[in-house]
């Protein structure tokens, strides 16, 4: 192969590499999530859930996509078995578990956050300690969509929360802020 001659050294190209590979491996790992949610959803809100998580499949696989060609870019080879995906993600698979639908959002608006620390690390590191904003930036989109997607799930879970009498609970209320009339 020809040696790169894009203003990083290599130590710098590999530390981002390795940057890269874990967030492939973190999203890989939640487009599993998802798409698994996505079948196994049931409720009085299966057609909302069961769009919205294809949605954000169809995001996240997107994404994986971008990821692994951004390791080539850079003269790498992306992360691409289960195996180096589970050994250098930080978010966990919970096999044979099939939670119920409200618990299956709140694990995903988990997921999407660790991720978005993570990114929001990875970005300073690309910046700081590599030299390559090109990467940081890249990466900053993709903490964007994590954000977006992070946002959309919260808003099904933090909606209308009603107790079986058909009231709103105390939780759920939202607080008035003083001095509002």
């Amino acid at each position: 192969m020809r040696k790169l001659n894009i203003g990083l050294t290599d130590k710098e190209r590999q530390g981002v590499i390795d940057l890269l590979n874990s967030s492939l491996s973190n999203v890989y790992l939640l487009l599993i999530k998802t798409k698994k949610y996505h079948w196994d959803v049931v409720g009085p809100q299966f057609r909302t859930l069961h769009m919205l998580l294809d949605e954000q499949y169809q995001i996240l696989s997107t994404a994986t996509d971008s990821l692994a060609e951004r390791v080539r870019i850079l003269g790498g080879f992306p992360a691409g078995t289960a195996a180096e995906f589970i050994q250098l993600a930080s978010i966990e698979e919970r096999p044979g578990v099939i939670p119920n639908a409200t618990e299956m959002v709140s694990k995903l608006v988990d997921d999407h956050e660790t991720i978005i620390r993570s990114l929001r690390e990875q970005i300073d590191q690309c910046g700081d300690d590599f030299h390559d904003q090109g990467t940081a930036d890249f990466l900053t989109g993709f903490m964007e969509q994590h954000e977006e997607m992070a946002w959309m799930l919260r808003s099904f879970i933090e909606g209308e929360s009603v107790t079986p009498d058909g009231k709103q609970p105390e939780s759920a209320k939202v607080p008035v802020s003083a001095g509002t009339n």
